[in-house]
């Protein structure tokens, strides 16, 4: 392994537990304000695929150069992951997690309806690619594809109140 394949690796790995404990602290602070989550059903699949695809880079991509122009891509990907974060500040989780609020309509989200969404796509593809691993990147895009379609289905009905998943404890 080179020292630049752990750095990236470790740094994947390090950002994706980070994330979990950030996601945790700020999903208990929301529900102290009264949220509720919608969708957690389908949340243990959403973690075994994120845990299958981190796996699948560390066991086959240990040993892979690095692909600077793809490293750079993911690289740019991180100011974007910056900017969704600090734009949701203590709103962002890693749930459905619906709040009695307006819903955050500046930063990212005046151009595009998910930009974490959007984000986690292009990281699906761009961090195996980093490594040469295509069959990886293709696999994990229609795993996570199938996902994010159930996903955003719950996500936007129950943010609208209607649909099968909108029912929260006020709306019962």
């Amino acid at each position: 392994m080179t020292t630049g394949t752990f750095l990236f690796l470790a740094f994947i790995v390090v950002q994706r537990l980070g994330e979990l404990v950030i996601a945790r602290r700020n999903t208990a602070r929301l529900m102290a304000r009264g949220a509720y989550e919608v969708g957690a059903g389908h949340y243990p699949f959403m973690v075994a695929l994120h845990s299958a695809w981190v796996l699948a880079l560390l066991v086959f991509g240990w040993n892979q150069p690095l692909h600077m122009g793809w490293l750079a891509f993911y690289a740019v990907l991180q100011v974007f992951r910056v900017w969704i974060l600090g734009t949701l500040g203590a709103r962002w989780t890693t749930r459905i997690i619906v709040l009695d609020e307006p819903l955050v309509v500046r930063g990212p989200f005046r151009f595009i309806p998910h930009p974490n969404y959007t984000l986690v796509v292009l990281e699906i593809i761009a961090a195996p690619m980093v490594l040469g691993m295509t069959w990886v990147a293709v696999v994990f895009t229609v795993l996570n594809a199938a996902m994010l379609y159930h996903r955003i289905g719950v996500e936007d009905g129950a943010l609208r109140g209607t649909g099968r998943h909108a029912a929260g404890p006020a709306r019962r």
